[in-house]
């Protein structure tokens, strides 16, 4: 049960700055955009679909570990359920 809290702090801590990291990227192309009198409006569409694709290949290593981290909860989920249903039917403890 252990590994299940080390993995989720972890995927927490890697989910929250993954978002930050991307949100952070179109703030940045919005910003630069908008320094060359873009309009805000059209600078922040601007931003969000250039940020997208281009945070894949920035932020590479840090999508991993939130991919890595979310497979681990899922096989830690998933003995969870193969036990408990292990349990229901009456097989060995």
């Amino acid at each position: 049960m252990g590994s299940v809290t080390w993995v989720t702090v972890h995927l927490g801590r890697d989910v929250t700055l993954y978002v930050g990291a991307r949100l952070g990227m179109v703030a940045a192309v919005t910003a630069l955009l908008v320094l060359v009198n873009v309009p805000l409006l059209v600078a922040l569409a601007v931003g969000v679909v250039v940020a997208l694709p281009l945070s894949l290949f920035v932020f590479g290593g840090l999508r991993k570990r939130v991919a890595l981290g979310l497979e681990e909860k899922q096989a830690a989920r998933r003995a969870e359920r193969e036990k408990l249903r292990a349990q229901l039917r009456g097989d060995a403890a």
